[in-house]
Order: structure tokens, then sequence, then C-alpha cells
């Protein structure tokens, strides 16, 4: 039953992440780590898929191993908070409009203290 559950989870989220690489409202990133969450605890090899994938492998274990989200992690992000504020100030109505923004501010204020992944604080010093 509960491998059944951790299959869902890692399912959804991965179809979540999907779709977040069309749209700039749902990040694609978290729903990964949390596919590989799911997928670790029901099927191994759809977790090793993920962690051995050519574009998303690599910051789903730094945030395994660092709890880090990388420089160009932190730029996609902002971007796509960015556009999703203008887009929620352009069409909502008021006060409606102001919870885009205000979504966009709490969630990059919070990848923006994140630390960056070692092999990036090596390179600034």
């Amino acid at each position: 039953m509960a491998r059944a559950f951790y299959f869902s989870l890692g399912a959804i989220a991965l179809g979540l992440g999907l779709v977040g690489l069309f749209l700039p409202i749902l990040p694609t990133v978290p729903f990964l780590i949390l596919a590989a969450f799911g997928f670790g605890r029901s099927h191994p090899a759809f977790e090793a898929w993920l962690l051995g994938h050519p574009r998303f492998g690599r910051p789903i274990q730094t945030w395994r191993e660092h709890r880090a989200i990388s420089r160009r992690g932190k730029l996609a992000a902002t971007w796509a908070f960015a556009a999703s504020a203008v887009l929620g100030l352009w069409l909502a109505h008021w006060p409606w409009s102001l919870v885009a923004p205000a979504v966009a501010v709490i969630g990059l204020s919070w990848i923006w203290t994140r630390p960056l992944p070692p092999t990036e604080t090596l390179e600034e010093t």
C-alpha cells in the first residue's frame, strides 16, 4: 500500500515537473526532487533514471547532498517568478492581482537564501 502511494506521488510530481517545463507558474526541479523521493521509496529504477538524467539529475543530487541551489537555478526561478508576477498583475483584478507578486517575493526570498553548491562557492573565491 505504501509503495503504491509513493509511486503515485512520484508519478504525479514527475508529471507536474514536466508541465513546469512549459509554464512559468510551475517550478520544475522541486517537483522532480519530490518525484525522486517518491520513486526512491517505490521504484528504484525510476529514481536512478531521474538521478542519471543529463539535465535534471545534477540539481536533484545537489539538493539531496547539500540542500543547495545553483546560481543558474536561482536565476531561472527569478525569471519564472517575475513572469508569473507580471501575468498576475496584468490578468487579475484588484486585490487578487497582488497575490502573484507576493508569492514571488516569498518564494524568491527563500530560494536566494539557500546556499550555492560547493563547486560554485569555490569558484567565487
